[in-house]
């Protein structure tokens, strides 16, 4: 039986053929003559005897009656793929069926290694980790950083020759990590571009593309896209991006984010993203400032969508939160109220296989990234592929994704505003109360939060194709905080341990302006730092939480590691735990940049009755560290009150401020987040 590990191999080196050594103990697959390419199959003894002499593993694989790959392989192998192009989705489903749908790793293998040198890169490393993610024998797989296979989509592209030269030049001993600039796509004159750091940081990136994974939007097989709350986890994710990129804006003098919500409006800002693609030979195309949207009439990816259609399907969706109802495509309606009803607006809009009528309610927020995507070249007349916005590991590198999230993120809050203001027994605890709360950075003063820029490198060997191998280290530039801890004193005076669930939140004091922020205003720009259940015994507690605990983060160390170094033995007590999901939003972005002379905000916390909000479910096993933004894979979301909650919706009357909004179980305090403009340089 085929060792499953080996699965990983075929991620390695996208662009090389199969047969080349793979891994860092060059290791290689035997691959049956009919399975290489047009290209080698007539000297497959010569190429495959000159690498397996070398080698240190040799991988048999199997030949069997293979399955028809023919709409895999319809897409080019030089094309650039897009989640967002419904032609590709369809494409995607296709293979991941095909990799769901054999029985055993030993066919696996054989199929995937069939399929790697015949259908689009891209699209190979999306299926195949998709169905490893969710096939019972193989989701235990640890799906390394897309950084580490596809760089060209996270760095600057001038920094491959320096790679090239020193691979070839330097034995691997001796090399030297090839620092990335830290502004190479814009210079001061783009007030825009004092968000570099946020937009183009490689974790949150990655946790864009590592949340798609998690979520795709079709197959066949409706488990893999019909997730627990999957619709309104889009709404939640993208609601706390749109917040935390709103402080770091404040954070830099600029204005909250302007909404996208005219679509026939040139977009101001423009984006030159400087990156190429290795897959199809081509720079990533620009988008010039004051552009417009138009028409989209691509032939060649089956494309042809009016501006017109994405008025139609906003104006649909708005028409079913003002109805209280959406209609489904057999004539039924679906209820929007309630709890519940965020998570059918989400699938809606979002336009997943499981909304539930996209004939009605169209593709609208995959669109939408579309027409922005390509309004360089509407009607292909150029040649030119998507810019940034078509792919969602690129997306978020573009100021205009800021804007059309927080324009579909209105249109989830006309939603929410529709329901009810929570009440005072839904926010409260009876007989506990929090009596202090403080934040102190470790060395530092209370109530104090500092960040600095860091230095750190990342691997990018695997994905280096046709070098000398080993190591070979880029080194980027990030935002960095220095670790705190929160203190909580909570008075439990119900006589019997009891059990809350700790809600923590940061948001901003002022506006913009210089103004406090009026309560309806605030709580949209309230993001989750953490979430914990805690015990609490009768008479006085103190809860003490370190930020590296965070419920929405994973370390540093999870996105950038090397997953060979120090791995568990199979079997070993912490193997699980070190096969994480990879999902969550990075460790050193969990709080923002703040101002030299100090950011002024409050920090919110909450500890709300764990019996109303406990999900009796087993989690040992699972990847449950980052749950707040990602979920529970294989598990339902851990909290049965609403995402964002108590924030997520508008205030009881009289509310007009964060103090007036609280109860005994809540408390604030004012937090100044002070940025220190140093470098250090990460010691791994």
């Amino acid at each position: 039986m085929a060792d499953k590990r080996n699965l990983l191999l075929l991620f390695d080196r996208p662009n090389e053929p199969v047969f080349m050594e793979k891994g860092k103990t060059s290791t290689v697959f035997d691959v049956p003559d009919r399975y290489l390419t047009d290209r080698y199959r007539p000297i497959g003894n010569e190429v495959q005897t000159r690498f397996g002499e070398k080698a240190q593993q040799r991988i048999p694989v199997r030949e069997i009656s293979l399955p028809d790959l023919r709409l895999p392989m319809s897409l080019g192998r030089e094309e650039i793929f897009s989640l967002f192009v419904p032609r590709h989705r369809q494409i995607a489903g296709r293979l991941i069926d095909i990799f769901m749908g054999v029985r055993s790793i030993d066919d696996l293998q054989s199929v995937a290694v069939y399929a790697r040198d015949r259908v689009n890169p891209y699209l190979f490393n999306y299926a195949f980790s998709v169905a490893l993610l969710h096939r019972p024998d193989t989701k235990d797989l640890n799906i390394r950083s897309l950084a580490e296979y596809f760089p060209e989509k996270f760095v600057d592209s001038k920094i491959f020759r320096k790679l090239r030269e020193e691979t070839t030049a330097v034995d691997e001993g001796s090399r030297i990590p090839i620092t990335i600039p830290r502004d190479y796509t814009a210079s001061d004159l783009d007030p825009e571009h004092r968000l570099w750091y946020f937009r183009e940081d490689l974790g949150i990136n990655l946790h864009h593309w590592h949340w798609h994974l998690v979520y795709p939007f079709d197959s066949t097989d409706r488990s893999i896209v019909e997730k627990d709350r999957r619709g309104e986890l889009f709404y939640y994710m993208h609601q706390q991006v749109i917040a935390r990129y709103n402080l770091e804006r404040f954070s830099n003098n600029l204005a909250r984010v302007a909404r996208l919500n005219n679509f026939r409006d040139p977009i101001a800002e423009g984006y030159f993203p400087k990156m190429d693609s290795l897959v199809a030979s081509r720079a990533w195309p620009p988008r010039a400032q004051n552009t417009r949207i138009s028409d989209l009439n691509r032939t060649s990816d089956q494309l042809k969508i009016d501006v017109g259609d994405l008025e139609r399907w906003r104006d649909r969706i708005i028409e079913a939160i003002q109805q209280g109802f959406a209609t489904d495509d057999r004539g039924n309606r679906v209820s929007l109220a309630g709890d519940s009803g965020i998570d059918t607006l989400g699938n809606m809009i979002e336009s997943s296989i499981i909304s539930p009528n996209r004939s009605v309610y169209g593709d609208f927020h995959n669109v939408g990234h579309l027409f922005i995507s390509y309004a360089h070249d509407p009607d292909h007349r150029y040649l030119e592929a998507f810019g940034v916005m078509g792919d969602s590991t690129t997306a978020m590198r573009d100021p205009v994704f800021y804007r059309w999230h927080a324009y579909i993120d209105d249109i989830f809050q006309e939603h929410k505003n529709r329901l009810p203001a929570y009440t005072l027994p839904q926010l409260q605890y009876d007989g506990i109360s929090v009596t202090g709360l403080q934040v102190a950075a470790d060395g530092g003063r209370p109530n104090i939060l500092s960040t600095f820029w860091q230095q750190s490198d990342v691997d990018l060997s695997r994905g280096m194709d046709f070098l000398p191998r080993g190591n070979v280290f880029a080194r980027f530039t990030h935002l960095q905080h220095t670790p705190f801890t929160y203190t909580i004193n909570v008075n439990n005076q119900g006589g019997a341990q009891r059990f809350g669930t700790v809600r923590i939140f940061l948001g901003p004091k002022i506006d913009e302006r210089g103004l406090p922020m009026a309560f309806r205003e605030q709580r949209l720009f309230m993001i989750e730092l953490d979430k914990f259940v805690t015990s609490l015994n009768p008479g006085m507690n103190t809860i003490r939480r370190r930020s590296e605990e965070s419920s929405v983060t994973i370390p540093f160390e999870r996105t950038f590691r090397n997953v060979d170094a120090n791995r568990p033995l199979v079997g070993a007590a912490d193997e699980l735990e070190f096969n994480f999901c990879g999902c969550g939003w990075p460790q050193h972005m969990l709080i923002p940049k703040g101002k030299p002379e100090g950011l002024t905000c409050q920090l919110f916390v909450m500890i709300s009755n764990y019996e109303d909000d406990r999900i009796d479910q087993d989690l040992v096993g699972s990847c449950n560290d980052a749950s707040s933004y990602c979920g529970v894979r294989d598990r339902l979301y851990p909290d049965r009150r609403p995402m964002g909650f108590p924030f997520d919706r508008l205030p009881r009357r009289g509310v007009d401020s964060l103090m007036n909004f609280l109860t005994n179980n809540m408390s604030i305090v004012d937090v100044t987040i002070r940025h220190d403009d140093r470098t250090d340089v990460r010691q791994n």
